[in-house]
């Protein structure tokens, strides 16, 4: 089993930036995808951003060139950066791992940009 926390959502206004951390403990495995999915009110929650172990990163077209994400597998964290907000990045951010034995999902943590 596995927990995950994520921290570092709020209220910012537009062309500002955000970090979003992510605490993993538990059984967590070597070789394992990290990342990050947001939900917007009455959308589906999409991809935003992905790091393999191997440090191969994804983006959704929508942020990318704004943000990075990054992890420390000495930590168990993963983290995304953020730049240059948007009120259309308003949404719950949630962290992720994917591993061999299942998929498992922070909490979600607000991020509210405003114009």
């Amino acid at each position: 089993q596995v927990q995950l926390v994520e921290s570092g959502g709020g209220l910012v206004q537009a062309g500002e930036s955000l970090r979003l951390s992510c605490a993993a403990s538990g059984r967590i495995l070597r070789s394992n995808l990290m990342g990050w999915y947001r939900q917007a009110p009455g959308k589906q929650r999409e991809l935003v951003a992905q790091i393999s172990s191997g440090g191969n990163t994804n983006y959704a077209d929508s942020v990318k060139g704004r943000s990075t994400v990054s992890r420390d597998d000495a930590k168990n964290a993963v983290f995304l950066q953020m730049n240059s907000l948007k009120p259309e990045d308003t949404a719950v951010y949630y962290c992720y791992i994917g591993q061999r034995d299942a998929d498992y999902w922070g909490q979600g943590t607000q991020v509210t940009v405003s114009s």
